[in-house]
Formats: C-alpha cells, structure tokens, sequence
C-alpha cells in the first residue's frame, strides 16, 4: 500500500471517528444543563422538560458544533493561504468587525441579546455579521486584492486595530451595553435558536463545498507562488474565493456566537498531528475537528460549574493555549522548529 493510500485510508477513519464523538457529544449536550438530567428522563411526560430539550438545549448544542466547524474550516483555509501555521480565522479583521456592528446595533435597539425579542436578536446577530462582511472588503480593498499575501495580513491587523479602537469608543458612549459586549467578546453558545442554526448550517454546506473545489490552490501555495503559478492555476481566482470562503464562515461563527478563541487555530494542528493529506481532505477533516472541540468545549462549560455555566470562550481559551504550548514545548525538546 503507498502512503498516499495509507494516509487517505487513515483520514477516511479520523473522519469516521469525529462523526461517531459528535453523536455522542450531542446526545450528552441534550442532557447537560442547569436542570440537570431531570428534563431528558421526563422528555415524554412533562412539556416544559420537552420545551427545554427540544428548543433550548438541541439548538445550542447544534449551533455549537456548526460554530466550531465554521471556524475549523475557516482556520485550515487561513493556514494554508498565508503558509503560517500560527494564522487564525481572525486575522482579515472578521471579528473586530463583528463585534463593532454588534456593539452597535445594541447601542441603536438599547437592548442586550440575553433580554431583546427574537426580532432584536437577528437583528443584532444580521449587523454584526454585516459588520464582520465589511470589515474584509475594507481590508481586501487596502491590500488592493488578495494577490500580495503579506500585504493582506498587515492590512487585516491594521483593520482590526482600528474598528477595535471604534467598538471601544461605542461601548463608551454607551455603557449600557458593557456587559452585554463582554459576553459577546468571552463567546457563548446560550443565545442561539434554531433559525441560526438554519442560517450556519447554509454557510457551512457552502463553505465547506468553495473550500473543497479550491483547495487545490492551497497544494499548490505550499510550493511557493512561483510553482503554484507554473501549475497553471489561476491563483487570483482561486485565492479570492478561499478569502470570500473564510470571510463568510468566520463572520457567520461570530456573529452567532460571539468570539472563541483557539478553535480555528488548533483544529488544524491536530488534524496535522494525526494524518497527512492534500487540503481538500485536510479542510473538511479541520472543519469536523473544530466541531468537535467546540462542542465538547460547550458542553463541559455547561457542566462544570451547573446550574451556573463558564464562557465557552474561555474554556477554548485555557485548553486551547495549553495544547499549543505542549506542543511548542515537544517540537522544542525534540530540536524541531516552529510549530
């Protein structure tokens, strides 16, 4: 058997595996929450537990693992096109973006997502990802396209340091809205309903399709500009479609979850760390990656501290640093460099 059937044989049952733990991990999320398992023993007798189940734990637990696959996706696309390992999601200025339109829709309504109408909230959720959509067409425009990836990646940090500056400033002039946007900026799963979870799953199916058709230009990039050109693909295209890919996902996550950290980062790495493919295989494999981590991630933070829950955001944070830190530590104890 070749390598490269041995590693696609490998991928087809880390795909298979990721599948099966999200199974599991949402029939545990059905279950976990501040009233315990005593709704999911009474699902069948008592309509409030069923309320509960059906439209309270079900879609933030779905919501959750599409959040995670958004940002997976979004973090293998990002790694691949600036060939940096340390490259996330984040980077074109997508959540700096997402949290001003979100700082300002709640400053125009005066309401927070945790008290405001369903109206309100898709609302909120509508400019913040208008928010994230603009923020890289300002960035694509200053880099003057997506053919210079260097200057792509300075105009994304520019981008996000200046709209963070302008939420800064919003959250100033309305500090009724500071703990609203706190929780928003720590991330959390606990606003999410079925119609976000129709909305993320629309953007992950197209997402996860443009990244698998074009993957072939981040196969290429690893050879360097020049070869991937000589290949006779057409990088520009290629590369405006991978950015419009990565800029939907990570604005969709965002805008429905508020920031979580690590997720697009790590889920790549891991996927690395355990089989070797061509990105067409290794996008989706991050995008499930990130699903699961996520989902897992939400899960324990509802669980440890019940009836009350942590931040998800925060828990990605903590595990994910820590992972990342092992493994700079590994790479380091072995004489290897970088990540």
């Amino acid at each position: 058997m070749t390598a490269l059937s041995t590693n696609r044989h490998r991928a087809a049952w880390l795909m298979l595996a990721l599948v099966l733990i999200s199974l599991l991990l949402v029939a545990v999320g059905a279950a976990v929450g501040s009233t315990g398992f005593e709704s999911l023993l009474h699902l069948s007798d008592d309509p409030v537990a069923r309320q509960i189940v059906t439209e309270i734990r079900l879609p933030r637990t779905v919501g959750a693992w599409l959040a995670g696959g958004l940002l997976g996706l979004a973090g293998a696309i990002a790694q691949g096109l600036f060939r940096n390992p340390l490259a996330d999601p984040y980077l074109l200025g997508s959540a700096a973006g997402a949290t001003l339109g979100g700082a300002m829709a709640m400053a125009w309504l005066g309401v927070a997502p945790a008290s405001a109408s369903l109206l309100a909230r898709m609302g909120i959720t509508g400019v913040a990802f208008v928010g994230a959509a603009g923020a890289v067409m300002l960035t694509l425009i200053l880099a003057r396209g997506a053919q210079h990836t260097l200057r792509l990646l300075l105009a994304g940090v520019i981008v996000g340091v200046v709209l963070g500056a302008a939420r800064d400033l919003v959250e100033l002039s309305s500090p009724e809205i500071l703990q609203a946007m706190q929780a928003f900026t720590l991330g959390t799963t606990a606003f999410v309903g079925w119609s976000a979870v129709g909305l993320m799953m629309a953007s992950w199916l197209l997402c996860a399709v443009t990244a698998w058709a074009l993957a072939r230009a981040l196969d290429g990039l690893t050879l360097g500009e020049a070869t991937a050109a000589s290949l006779g693909l057409p990088l520009g295209p290629m590369r405006a479609g991978l950015i419009a890919a990565m800029a939907l996902a990570t604005g969709t996550a965002v805008a429905h979850t508020g920031l979580i950290a690590f997720v697009g980062l790590a889920a790549p790495h891991l996927v690395r760390s355990m089989v070797r493919v061509t990105h067409p295989w290794h996008v989706v494999l991050s995008s499930v990656m990130g699903a699961v981590l996520l989902l897992a991630a939400d899960v324990l933070a509802r669980w440890l501290i019940a009836p009350q829950e942590l931040p998800v955001g925060v828990l990605t944070a903590a595990l994910g640093g820590t992972y990342l830190l092992w493994l700079m530590h590994r790479r380091t104890a072995g004489g290897g460099g970088g990540l």
